[in-house]
C-alpha cells in the first residue's frame, strides 16, 4: 500500500520537477477522504493517503514559487464503470447510500476530474498548498445509528 500509493507518487513527482520548473507547472495528488477519517481495518490505507496528504504540502513548499502543488481528498467515487470490462459491473447503491450524502448520490470521476482541471490551470494561479473535499458532505453530516 505504502509502495504503490507513496512511493509511486514520490517517484512520479521526482521526475517530473525538472519539466514543471521550465513551465511553471502545477501537481494535483489525489488522497482520500481516509486520511482524515478511518473505518476498521484501514490503518495502510489512512497512512498512504495521509502521507500524501503531507507529501503535498511539504511540497508546495519545497516547489514554490515555480510550481504549485494541491491534493484532492475524494470520498464515495464510483469507478465500477471505468474497471477493466471483465470486472465491471453495475452497482445498485440503495437510497440510503445515497441519503448518506447531503448531495443524494455517489460521486463520479468527473466530479474529481473538474477540480484537478481547474487546479492546473492558471485561474488557481494563487492556489498552492492546499487539500480540498470533495465527497458530496458525507464528511460534514453526523449520522446517529439506532
Amino acid at each position: 500500500m505504502l509502495d504503490s500509493h507513496v512511493t509511486g507518487a514520490f517517484l512520479v513527482v521526482r521526475e517530473g520537477v525538472p519539466l514543471l520548473r521550465k513551465a511553471t507547472g502545477s501537481i494535483v495528488l489525489i488522497s482520500s477522504i481516509r486520511a482524515l477519517q478511518s473505518e476498521p481495518e484501514t490503518e495502510a490505507y489512512a497512512a498512504s493517503k495521509g502521507a500524501l496528504l503531507a507529501m503535498s504540502h511539504a511540497l508546495a513548499v519545497s516547489l514554490g514559487p515555480d510550481i504549485r502543488v494541491n491534493c484532492i481528498l475524494p470520498g464515495w467515487i464510483e469507478t465500477a464503470a471505468y474497471q477493466k470490462k471483465e470486472n465491471r459491473s453495475i452497482p445498485k447503491h440503495t437510497e440510503a447510500e445515497k441519503a448518506q450524502h447531503p448531495v443524494g448520490r455517489i460521486g463520479d470521476p468527473k466530479d474529481i476530474a473538474g477540480l484537478v482541471a481547474f487546479l492546473a490551470s492558471d485561474d488557481a494561479g494563487f492556489i498552492t498548498g492546499q487539500r480540498f473535499v470533495i465527497d458530496g458532505g458525507m464528511a460534514a453530516r453526523l449520522i446517529y445509528t439506532d
